[in-house]
């Protein structure tokens, strides 16, 4: 679990598709670099959030480490198309003493988002971006938070129908994350706000298990609502 704030910026210094090595796996494998501020206090095997995805540190030294990524990650997120020097967003997950400064992290990328504008404000920028799972959007409300590469943002604008949102990144964010050097057409990882996923399972459930279907309980309720209100003129 993690909060959304990033704690440093890293760098890529190898990324490797097939890691013989026992911290590889046999697998492909990322190590990154330049981030000792946030490697003091970790162990093998701890997660820690890299854009946004939450992965396993295999190998540990002072100042880098190495995680191994899976297949299903390598297709749902932005990190396959990291290359030598790329810059990553990272967060240690939560403690007990952590301060909840953005929302609830899960670190599980729902899917990416091109960048289709980004629009200067004053000293701020707008981004305009569309998601490649439209479906998620469902998931994201105006001055509802989002996730976009770990950092956990505010949505300033959302339209299901044209199939886009916005976000805001003032001057002290942009120097903060990775996203603030993104221009049109980079990719960011997204992760919806889960909180909204759980209430529409328990609310679909409900409805499924009335009699007469989902659909007959939502309009009886909704045939309840109109009858109370007429009622009060």
């Amino acid at each position: 679990m993690f909060t959304g704030i990033v704690e440093t910026i890293g760098t890529v210094s190898a990324l490797e598709t097939h890691d013989a090595t026992p911290s590889g796996g046999g697998g492909t494998s990322l190590t990154i670099s330049d981030c000792a501020p946030i490697l003091s206090d970790a162990h093998l095997g701890d997660s820690i959030s890299i854009n946004g995805t939450c992965l396993t540190i295999t190998s540990l030294s002072a100042t880098a480490f190495k995680v191994g990524i899976s297949p299903e990650t390598l297709r749902r997120t932005n990190l396959s198309s990291l290359g030598p020097s790329s810059a990553l967003n990272l967060e240690r997950a939560v403690s007990a003493s952590t301060r909840m400064g953005g929302h609830f992290v899960q670190g599980h990328v729902d899917t990416v988002a091109a960048i289709e504008a980004k629009t200067p404000d004053g000293n701020a920028f707008t981004y305009r971006l569309r998601p490649r799972d439209a479906g998620v959007l469902r998931y994201v409300v105006e001055k509802g938070y989002v996730t976009l590469d770990g950092a956990s943002l505010t949505v300033t604008a959302v339209e299901d129908a044209q199939g886009w949102f916005e976000v805001m990144l003032i001057a002290y964010t942009q120097e903060r994350v990775v996203m603030g050097e993104k221009g049109v057409g980079a990719e960011v990882n997204v992760e919806v706000d889960m909180v909204g996923k759980y209430v529409e399972k328990s609310v679909r459930g409900y409805f499924e298990g009335r009699e007469g279907g989902g659909m007959a309980v939502l309009e009886k309720m909704v045939g309840r609502m109109e009858e109370e209100r007429l009622k009060g003129r």
